[in-house]
């Protein structure tokens, strides 16, 4: 609102804040882009702080801030916090040159949000922190409801174990020509080119029905190959990071049955698998 008229940048998506404000439409006036990227940046900076290095964080803080404003920006100078995974949560446009950016952040186990109020110099196309950020909490991880089970195809899953096990092993691989002889006619697959190695079809699903072509989701362990040669068994004090670990991921492929073989079609990560 501008001397009582509303602008029409503040057209108003359905979209909310966490406090319940409103969210303007992506191609509104205001420039929600750039306000998020150095609201970013500025976060990334504000939310981590260690005593023995104040004259670092004043140093790195200052592009964000005011003339006149305290270095540390409300921080006493003593103690330490570390935060990361700083993203993008909303926007709450106040004018066109007035916004709260709300961004969530990781701190230790916690997932918080840091809200951050920012003014626009339209004519110069600048930004600024224009008052004190506030930590909120994050919501809290949706209840995901059961699903029944759906009636799987018993034979399929058998005849198929065997041909996606040898494909995963050259998929872990990713050797281009023995990668191709899983493809179907016409497809080209790339894999992970030694990355990972391949441990186990832990599980394969194949739904009821029938026909050439099926949806398969399938649960593969991968290994993570160790940094180093050091394994757990040949030192007591040794880094059980620089061992050889291993990963479980779900896929979702479509096969296809060419002749009396199965080819693969298609690989992509699974839906939904849990709950």
């Amino acid at each position: 609102m501008v001397n009582g008229v509303r602008a029409p940048f503040e057209r108003l998506t359905q979209q909310n804040t966490p406090s319940g404000a409103p969210q303007v439409s992506p191609d509104a006036e205001f420039p929600i882009g750039k306000a998020t990227s150095f609201a970013s940046q500025f976060a990334a900076v504000y939310l981590n702080f260690d005593a023995v290095r104040l004259q670092e964080r004043a140093a790195r803080l200052a592009p964000y801030l005011p003339d006149g404003a305290e270095p540390q920006f409300g921080w006493d100078g003593l103690g330490r916090m570390s935060a990361g995974a700083v993203q993008p949560y909303g926007t709450e446009i106040i004018d066109r040159q007035n916004a709260v950016v709300t961004l969530a952040f990781q701190s230790e186990d916690r997932r918080q949000l840091l809200s951050v109020p920012v003014f626009y110099d339209v004519e110069a196309e600048r930004f600024v922190v224009s008052g004190r950020p506030a930590v909120l909490p994050a919501p809290s991880s949706a209840n995901l409801p059961a699903v029944p089970a759906g009636e799987r195809d018993s034979a399929a899953e058998t005849e198929l174990r065997t041909p996606l096990a040898d494909f995963f092993k050259a998929y872990a691989a990713g050797n281009n020509v023995s990668l191709q002889r899983y493809a179907a006619a016409g497809v080209t697959l790339e894999g992970f080119g030694g990355a990972f190695t391949f441990v186990n079809l832990k599980d394969l699903v194949v739904s009821a029905g029938s026909g050439t072509t099926r949806e398969v989701t399938a649960t593969v362990v991968w290994g993570v190959p160790a940094r180093t040669t050091t394994s757990l068994d040949s030192t007591t004090n040794a880094d059980p990071g620089e061992a050889s670990g291993k990963l479980e991921q779900a896929y979702r492929l479509t096969v296809v049955k060419q002749g009396d073989k199965w080819f693969v079609k298609d690989i992509r990560g699974a839906k939904r698998s849990v709950g």
